[in-house]
């Protein structure tokens, strides 16, 4: 039974944590407040991995037995302090006024508000049209195994390198594997898409057996490792660095070196177990502002399939 609520001072800020001991993790026997310590614990990372994002929230008023909510709008009667960024919709001619994280109280505000998981956008509030986040999503289909995903790894980690760019992996949380890129704001969605379309073909190229592009899900083969490049598409969005997954296991989207990889177990990564890594380790992610890349080697890359034909779908 779920008890009474608890001040949480965080920052310069108190955030009442109501129903501090309902269960969110049964598996794990986790509550609501070893959710909000678990935040406290990493939160360097999850404020650099979120700051300034336009952010959708994955919450579980009832914990995971219950309903899933996502949400994009802030509600009514949040606090003075927390803020916020405008997001417009054109298709259907609406906006939402998203969380804007700057802090960490405004992380376990959203925890006390049935967060688990955050997904936040890969442009930042100065300008949400011009992402400056390249994320490549090794995902995997039903039927492969995280082996591939150890194989094909390196060869993303090889064609970064060629372009000269800095790649950050994260563990998804589930059964893939995300490459995070800082770039510069100067494209929009569409282009920064055609960009990752084309590395994803190299790789493919590279690792045919192993790797697919192909756009529609039922043309897969079940074993193949898909590179997923609409992830980058506008108002996509997956789960950050640090962020906990609304999965039984509370597992975690953890940062690791491109070392770990080989004998890399993403489903050790929870909970219980990442703050204690973070407190030895520190935040793995926290060189990843000090580069912006281009994408013109990318985009030249992109001309040069469509001129043979290879142009992906539209969004």
């Amino acid at each position: 039974m779920a008890g009474k609520a608890t001040v949480i001072e965080v920052g310069d800020h108190e955030v009442r944590v109501s129903n501090p001991d309902r269960v969110y993790f049964p598996e794990l026997g986790a509550t609501k407040l070893d959710l909000v310590e678990y935040y406290l614990a990493v939160s360097d990372g999850i404020v650099r991995a979120l700051r300034e994002r336009p952010c959708m929230l994955h919450r579980f008023p009832d914990g995971l037995a219950g309903e899933k909510v996502h949400q994009k709008r802030v509600p009514n009667g949040a606090p003075p302090w927390l803020e916020t960024v405008r997001v417009k919709f054109p298709r259907y001619n609406r906006h939402a006024d998203e969380l804007c994280v700057i802090k960490p109280a405004d992380v376990i505000w959203a925890v006390q508000m049935s967060t688990v998981e955050f997904h936040p956008w890969n442009s930042r509030r100065a300008d949400t049209e011009k992402p400056d986040e390249w994320r490549i999503d090794l995902d995997p289909m039903p039927d492969c195994p995280f082996d591939t995903v150890r194989r094909v790894a390196p060869i993303v980690r090889e064609v970064l390198d060629e372009l000269g760019i800095a790649g950050f992996p994260k563990t998804s949380g589930g059964r893939g594997l995300h490459i995070y890129v800082r770039i510069q704001p100067e494209w929009g969605f569409s282009e920064v898409r055609r960009a990752a379309l084309a590395f994803a073909r190299e790789v493919e190229r590279r690792a045919p057996q192993d790797v697919t592009t192909t756009w529609w899900r039922k043309d897969r083969d079940p074993k193949a490792l898909f590179i997923d490049y609409n992830q980058n598409a506008r108002d996509h969005t997956i789960a950050s660095a640090y962020s906990v997954r609304g999965v039984p296991q509370a597992t975690v989207s953890t940062p690791i070196t491109w070392d770990e990889i080989p004998d890399v177990d993403p489903q050790a990564f929870t909970i219980r177990t990442v703050p204690a890594r973070f407190a030895e380790l520190g935040d793995l992610h926290a060189a990843i502002d000090d580069v912006h890349h281009s994408l013109d080697t990318l985009l030249e890359w992109a001309d040069l399939d469509e001129q043979g034909g290879l142009s992906g779908p539209e969004e």
